[in-house]
């Protein structure tokens, strides 16, 4: 069937020709739209006339198309994160990060003494139940950040500001940890929390100079304790050792002393024996050590016969030769 526009006299319309190619349009579309490939790190959950159908796994698949199944790529094998009161460039997520206006009021927070401190974390998670985080919940990702904000307003109002700036960083973590993880297991969300990680912890700027002049000070008197210690830990050991030492020397020269006297003790009884047996004998050895003892120290030694008659002639043996009278 052929058909003329008015005003258009050479101009015609085959209606059959241009159903043909409306048809022909759809089935190119419908061939289109009935396959999809989702990724390997990822399921698809397909919906059929908006309702969920099921969920399929990485690779190629076929699906009804023209809209009556739609498919929603889920990341369940990837770690996702979100971050509070700073936001990094290369977001992967779509609640990875907020709009820098509300970082200072994400990060202000009031600890259990009723002092403020500016507190950035970070959250990593993976999707464990696609299904539950498509359908459980209404804008999981923008609840999830207000789940983990109110936990960590929890966890530093337990403690003090002292705990949350120095000493208290890893059992706040662990604590928003199992905190966080009871309350999306709570909500059916589907979600795994994996860590909850503290960044930068400050003092409010106000005050933020006088902090660090405590920290300082406070450092200061650790290095000086740790100085003393050090002096402390030499020293000591040092005069354990001498006293040690002069307390070993002193013994052994106590046990020197009494050994020597009960040898020479043990000595004077044989030599008293001895002499007891043959006085004269013993007499005479006796004298005869005891002038090969002294005589090799003497310089100069005189000889007299015992039947010498006078001394004169030994009274000039201190002259010397050629010495001035």
């Amino acid at each position: 069937m052929d058909a003329q526009i008015p005003g258009l006299p050479d101009f015609q319309i085959n209606l059959s020709t241009i159903g043909g190619l409306a048809a022909a349009a759809v089935l190119v579309l419908a061939a289109l739209s009935s396959f999809f490939t989702v990724p390997a790190e990822s399921v698809g959950v397909v919906q059929r006339f908006g309702h969920y159908h099921y969920v399929v796994e990485p690779g190629l698949h076929f699906k009804i198309p023209l809209g009556i199944d739609r498919v929603t790529l889920v990341p369940t094998k990837r770690q996702l994160k979100e971050e509070f009161g700073f936001g990094t460039s290369g977001a992967t997520f779509s609640d990875q990060v907020s709009t820098p206006r509300e970082w200072d009021l994400e990060s202000t927070m009031v600890s259990g003494d009723l002092n403020s401190a500016l507190v950035e974390w970070v959250i990593q998670f993976r999707i464990e139940n696609a299904y539950d985080y498509l359908f459980k919940v209404r804008n999981p990702g923008s609840a999830l950040r207000d789940i983990s904000e109110s936990v960590m307003r929890e966890v530093i109002g337990d403690r003090t500001v002292d705990e949350v700036l120095t000493i208290g960083r890893q059992e706040i973590e662990s604590s928003a940890l199992v905190k966080l993880q009871e309350v999306v297991n709570l909500y059916q969300m589907g979600l795994r929390i994996d860590q909850v990680q503290l960044k930068n912890v400050n003092p409010p700027k106000p005050v933020k100079a006088s902090f660090d002049e405590v920290n300082e000070a406070q450092q200061e008197r650790e290095r000086m304790i740790n100085v003393a210690r050090g002096e402390y830990n030499k020293a000591v050991p040092k005069a354990r050792g001498m006293a040690d030492q002069s307390i070993q020397a002193a013994e052994g020269y106590a046990i020197q002393r009494v050994n020597q006297a009960e040898g020479d003790a043990a000595r004077f009884d044989a030599l008293l024996a001895e002499y007891l047996k043959a006085p004269g004998v013993t007499k005479r050895r006796l004298y005869l050590e005891t002038m090969s003892a002294v005589l090799p120290k003497v310089e100069s030694k005189v000889v007299l016969d015992d039947k010498a008659a006078s001394v004169l002639p030994l009274l000039q043996l201190n002259s010397r030769p050629g010495a001035e009278q």
